[in-house]
């Protein structure tokens, strides 16, 4: 049997967004590795075997993928959104780089997933319509400095801003310090947007000017959304359309 590993997207939470490619890699899988929450997603039947691990032992999950499908087994690293953003995409390829040379001979295949910061945008119109960044707030795997770096360039490019791990209970004051530079750096009431659990039931959308926000409105099932100086709300009966137009006068 010959092995091969997929590194798929789970969607934001909402089984619909699932690709068909993703479900079929699944179907075909003898076994799953992934983030705890992420595999137990995967529904478990006979000759499936689930390898769930913790968060921060990405490069030893990415091995353990490799050398299975070394082994001729069926592999998939299952993410959360897509696993080409701030996922496990980059961890495995990282791992086939510095790992066992047989490992660059393997059927490696990245299949594109819907991730929170589209599911979040689409939640709420278009804020996301032009040029915009993605920055990750957790300073686990790079300095804050570099953080600050980003954001203070990003609010000078006036980019439409989306940020992923706003905020863990274990490093709150990271987000603190962000808000903080962007309601001091972007000095305008531009729209932000807090996303929590986005295509879930319970998802809620919260938009406020920049200058209304505080930290507490964002945790780890947040993704965050920050417009541009140029993004507008469409104010109607029900929840406000948020967009960012495709044209910049010249």
């Amino acid at each position: 049997m010959t092995g091969w590993v997929v590194i798929a997207g789970l969607g934001p939470g909402n089984e619909a967004l699932v690709t068909p490619e993703a479900l079929d890699a699944l179907d075909q899988a003898t076994d799953i590795v992934g983030y705890i929450p992420y595999v137990e997603r995967v529904e478990p039947r006979e000759g499936l075997t689930l390898h769930p691990s913790d968060n921060r032992v990405e490069i030893d999950r990415s091995r353990h993928a490799l050398e299975m499908a070394s082994e001729g087994k069926r592999v998939v690293v299952v993410s959360s959104g897509d696993p080409g953003v701030f996922a496990m995409a980059a961890a495995v390829l990282e791992a086939v780089e510095h790992g066992a040379p047989e490992w660059r001979d393997l059927d490696i295949r990245v299949l594109p997933g819907i991730t929170a910061m589209l599911a979040a945008s689409a939640a709420c119109g278009a804020p996301l319509g032009h040029d915009f960044c993605a920055i990750n707030l957790s300073d686990n795997l790079k300095p804050w400095d570099l953080i600050e770096k980003r954001l203070k360039l990003a609010v000078e490019a006036d980019f439409a801003m989306a940020f992923y791990n706003p905020r863990s209970k274990s490093r709150p004051e990271g987000f603190v310090k962000a808000l903080k530079l962007l309601q001091d750096t972007a000095g305008d009431s531009r729209p932000i947007i807090f996303a929590r659990n986005v295509s879930r039931p319970d998802q809620t959308i919260n938009i406020v000017p920049l200058d209304k926000a505080t930290p507490d409105m964002a945790d780890m099932r947040t993704v965050v959304l920050l417009g541009s100086s140029l993004t507008r709300i469409i104010e109607r009966d029900g929840a406000p359309l948020v967009y960012t137009p495709r044209s910049v006068e010249k």
